[in-house]
């Protein structure tokens, strides 16, 4: 009998900010218990450190370079095959609830500076390397523009998803199908939604943090459970016999900072611990000192979404209003799981727990995301709770990949991945674990902006072994190199360090391998020459 699925996923959530990965404040007692009766992954890390890639890779298996939406603002191409493709192709029921983020969600235009021609030079009609085989409108299916239009909805079947209900952007800016709800049974909040109409709480001095006028039942988080409950218990009644693949995606804990009702004064920052890394300086960290210079000249812009410098109050604040975020998550995961027991789904269901990337969170005093890949913002929570393991729980220190995620849910379900997929299959058709398969994992990033001291959009490669992080940049001399056993939390950058040459030079070697390996092997020859 094949095995439902239920994949839980969250956004910009660090994997120490869950009591199962060790964190002693926040309190998340339904995903610690997911991680009792499953197994709790230490070293996953994200194939991209940025939304719209590594949601690509969950969804394909793929890098972010190979299958296409290489940066935010790129959307994953509608040819790529997902596993949600394939299980909807073997039987399988496949439903998103929540946020996607698989295409552009804002109208803004690219940040990218307009392309140069010199004078003389005829441009050509061709735009782009490709060419484009769909309506542009296929790709716009996120937008928040086309929502305003009562009558626009997700044309199904959507990346491998038969069912979508859409609640795409962060806090109490989201739009969708959620919005519409909203519009519909509480019209007086959602004409008093996001920052315009958010009251300062004036014990607060973070930016982006604003209570929203939304009480814990008409809050995203809320909504996309009762949506998620919903379809479990439909799903019972109507076809208990069809195994399903189901994905309830929170846009939380994502900034804005803006946890409803009692979730907002659950944690109280001065009880929150700054990041050790937050005082002094560390020898060779340019970019954070760039970080750092940009905020002290009154440069930095808090109010959008690249990562800037932080004050310890800002920073306490935002992970207790974090904390506030991810409890109101976790509490309605209970009520989700409680709903997949009362269904009678839950002795067939794999359930899994994960977030498509990171937050410095205040590491080395910088917040939000970027091309700085310390552990905060690369390793992801992931918890794989499996009926076939009986109970049977613990934690696995082996490397894995955000990719592995489709590559191993096709595995348990008992089918073979396509051509081209990357990703690793951590579990048997029989739900038993696969053995270690990665000595190594590799990290795309390629930003829109160019920033931290560079001349043009940032792009750096990483690699991640047992014991080392070493990042390449491909503009500047500059790198980063660390070793995690004798420095965890990342303080001492060794890639100036004469004594460190024969590990970079080894690190470099793995690197090439790993950019070789992953190059992308689908479409198959289809003859000889």
């Amino acid at each position: 009998m094949q095995p439902n699925f239920l994949i839980f996923i969250t956004d910009q959530h660090r994997a120490d900010h869950l009591g199962c990965y060790g964190n002693p404040i926040v309190r998340t007692p339904h995903i610690d218990r997911l991680a009792e009766q499953g197994q709790r992954f230490e070293r996953t890390y994200v194939a991209n450190p940025v939304c719209m890639p590594n949601r690509g890779s969950i969804m394909t298996s793929r890098m972010p370079s190979v299958h296409g939406a290489r940066s935010n603002g790129v959307p994953l191409p509608l040819e790529s095959v997902t596993f949600a493709d394939v299980l909807s192709e073997a039987g399988y029921r496949t439903a998103l609830i929540g946020k996607s983020h698989l295409q552009n969600m804002e109208d803004n235009p690219p940040l990218l500076p307009p392309r140069h021609i010199p004078e003389g030079v005829v441009e050509s009609g061709f735009k782009e390397a490709r060419r484009d085989t769909l309506p542009p409108g296929a790709y716009e299916q996120e937008l928040r523009s086309r929502w305003a239009d009562s009558r626009h909805r997700i044309h199904t079947p959507y990346y491998g998803f038969q069912e979508v209900v859409l609640c795409n952007h962060h806090a109490d800016e989201c739009f969708g199908d959620w919005l519409r709800w909203l519009e519909g049974a509480r019209p007086e909040l959602a004409a008093r939604l996001g920052r315009e109409h958010g009251e300062r709480d004036p014990r607060y001095v973070a930016p982006q943090a604003w209570k929203t006028r939304l009480d814990e039942d008409s809050y995203p988080t809320h909504f996309i459970a009762t949506q998620t409950v919903q379809w479990l218990s439909e799903h019972a009644r109507s076809q208990p016999s069809r195994p399903f693949a189901l994905m309830c995606s929170f846009p939380d804990p994502h900034h804005p900072w803006t946890p409803p009702g009692r979730y907002w004064d659950m944690y109280k920052p001065e009880d929150i611990p700054v990041p050790a890394t937050m005082i002094g300086g560390h020898p060779g960290e340019q970019h954070v000192e760039w970080l750092r210079r940009e905020r002290a000249a009154g440069h930095a812009n808090t109010q959008g979404p690249r990562l800037f410098a932080a004050s310890e109050r800002e920073v306490r604040e935002m992970i207790a209003l974090t904390y506030g975020m991810i409890t109101n998550i976790d509490d309605r995961i209970g009520l989700v799981m409680q709903a997949l027991r009362a269904a009678g789904l839950d002795e067939n269901t794999v359930v899994v727990f994960t977030s498509d990337h990171g937050d410095l969170m205040g590491d080395h005093g910088i917040v939000l995301k970027g091309p700085l890949h310390y552990q905060g913002l690369v390793r992801v929570p992931f918890i794989w709770r499996d009926p076939a393991s009986h109970g049977a729980g613990g934690s696995r220190d082996d490397l894995a990949s955000s990719m592995d995620l489709g590559a191993s849910i096709l595995s348990r379900a008992g089918i073979a991945p396509p051509n081209g997929v990357q990703g690793k299959a951590l579990y048997t058709p029989d739900g038993v674990p696969a053995p270690a398969c990665r000595d190594a994992v590799l990290i795309e990033e390629n930003q829109q902006r160019a920033y931290l001291g560079f001349d043009e959009p940032v792009r750096v490669r990483t690699v991640v072994t047992d014991r080392y992080r070493m990042s390449v940049f491909a503009e500047g001399a500059w790198g980063e190199l660390y070793d995690l056993q004798a420095d965890p939390l990342e303080m001492r950058n060794l890639w100036g360090d004469a004594d460190a040459a024969p590990v970079k030079h080894q690190l470099m070697f793995r690197l090439v391998q790993l950019l070789t390996e992953h190059a992308d092997t689908s479409p198959k020859p289809t003859r000889v020459a």
